[in-house]
């Protein structure tokens, strides 16, 4: 390296260094750890990160802050300050940090999760509250999700013909969410023996890409924080970005670009439908705001609702008593001569109930997605300054004594008189930038679970309860992938055998 480059680089680490330690701070900031010079609280970022963050609540109190390299962190972890944040600050913390990984992988932050808030962000929401996640486009897409289903509960019933026959249920659930979001946006099938003509090596490259994106989170570039290291980039972290990023963008263009050399009549995915707009309102509908309303349908809606599904079946395999009153519900309401559908979940009350209790103890970000505040606040009497991150616990939230009974126990019973307060259940969010797709998630989650509790018969492969240890990452998986035994009950024999 040049001596005059290692000469000014060191200058500026030192003027860094400096401005973090003696800036001028606010009068009345939330309590932190002890941090050090230049990296801040980084070194105690441990995974998974919720759980180091609720050890940190539990001595610093329920607002506490930190400092991420140069970045002011404030984390908070009870439902009044989730509250606050989202009713009084709302707009204020409507704007979202912008990491590089947003820059590279998010069409240099200009996704709808990734966006600062404003016009194009306006936009964006708009077009997919209208265009892509309405009730009338998501009801136009049901038949894809009522046959995905019913191939997972084929391939099920197949594997348990002879009776209880041990299978593994992630891969099933991330084959299921996967093809069923893919049919939405392109009408392709990428998993399965039965892939609709999708060219093999396409499939593989899609699932590669996404399985990219998704390795990078909170504390893997260290260069988030710390601008000065992008010099370097040690780790080969900034490369890789860029690299994956390209490859996004090639993966998305190209199905763009397939579908509008290849117009089909008639043809009703999200793609075709959003180029058609696109015919009409160039200004708005441009390839890359196509690239990054699907891709975020795609990273937001697959994984998210199979690792959903995936805490659920395990929770009531950990929990027999409340799988066999869902079941008697099912047979009560639905019986076993017909299949549920998506519109008896309405009238599944306890099915409703499990739902909500999976997503109370096992939420699948429970970090939510962190927000940046446009200008000074206050959360719960501190002070946050302007460009602060904001981040919510949501797993504290939902864990905490003060709010629920017996909080780490599983109990759908809790959910019998309904909804509870809404900023103590928060796991799509709250406020203008909560998840919009939550009502495609509940839709998935209630047919799915409902349609293997209602078709078969469930236990555990030992007698030892399921190990409900999470693994680290930004969405919430299990460590260990959920196994069990299954049998087939007579509704299955009677639809699939006639048909």
């Amino acid at each position: 390296m040049d001596t005059n480059l290692i000469y000014y680089t060191l200058i500026l680490i030192f003027l860094i260094t400096w401005k973090l330690l003696f800036r001028k701070r606010s009068k009345n900031l939330p309590p932190s750890p002890p941090s050090l010079p230049l990296i801040g609280n980084l070194h105690q970022l441990k995974q998974p990160i919720h759980r180091t963050f609720h050890s940190l609540s539990q001595k610093y109190g329920p607002i506490f802050s930190l400092r991420l390299g140069s970045q002011q962190v404030v984390v908070v972890s009870s439902a009044s300050g989730a509250e606050e944040c989202f009713t009084k600050n709302d707009i204020i913390l409507a704007n979202r940090f912008q990491s590089i990984k947003g820059k590279y992988i998010a069409f240099d932050n200009t996704t709808m999760i990734t966006s600062s808030y404003g016009d194009h962000w306006r936009n964006l929401r708009r077009i997919s509250s209208l265009e892509i996640l309405s009730s009338h486009r998501l009801n136009s897409f049901s038949g894809f999700r009522k046959d995905e289903t019913i191939r997972l509960l084929k391939k099920l019933s197949r594997e348990s013909s002879e009776g209880f026959t041990k299978v593994e249920l992630k891969s099933m659930f991330l084959e299921l969410t996967f093809n069923t979001i893919m049919r939405m946006v392109c009408g392709k099938r990428y998993y399965g023996e039965d892939s609709d003509g999708t060219n093999p090596m396409e499939a593989k490259k899609f699932r590669d890409v996404m399985d990219e994106i998704a390795k990078f989170n909170l504390g893997t570039n260290v260069s988030h924080f710390i601008p000065i290291l992008r010099l370097f980039d040690f780790s080969s972290g900034h490369k890789m970005l860029i690299k994956v990023g390209e490859k996004v963008d090639e993966v998305f263009q190209g199905l763009i670009d397939e579908h509008r050399n290849n117009k089909k009549e008639g043809s009703n995915t999200m793609i075709d439908h959003l180029l058609s707009l696109q015919e009409s309102q160039p200004e708005y509908y441009t390839d890359q705001i196509i690239k990054g309303l699907i891709m975020v349908l795609i990273v937001a809606g697959t994984e998210t609702s199979a690792v959903t599904l995936e805490w659920a079946m395990s929770s009531l395999l950990n929990n027999p008593k409340v799988l066999e009153k869902a079941r008697i519900e099912l047979d009560d309401e639905i019986g076993q001569d017909n299949l549920i559908e998506e519109a008896d979940i309405t009238k599944l009350k306890y099915l409703q109930n499990i739902i909500s209790e999976t997503l109370r103890l096992y939420p699948a970000a429970p970090m939510l997605i962190p927000h940046l505040s446009s200008e000074d606040c206050t959360i719960g009497g501190y002070d946050v300054p302007r460009d602060t991150m904001v981040m919510v616990n949501a797993w504290t939230i939902h864990r905490d004594p003060e709010l629920w009974t017996d909080p780490t126990s599983f109990k759908p019973e809790r959910f019998n008189n309904g909804a509870t307060d809404t900023h103590s259940l928060i796991p799509f969010g709250l406020g203008r930038r909560a998840c919009p797709g939550s009502g495609l998630a509940q839709k998935t989650i209630g047919l799915t679970l409902g349609s293997m509790i209602q078709c078969f018969e469930w236990k555990r492969i030992t007698e030892e309860e399921i190990d409900m240890t999470e693994k680290s990452g930004t969405v919430m998986p299990k460590a260990i992938p959920l196994e069990a035994q299954c049998k087939a009950r007579p509704i299955i024999r009677k639809i699939f055998c006639e048909s």
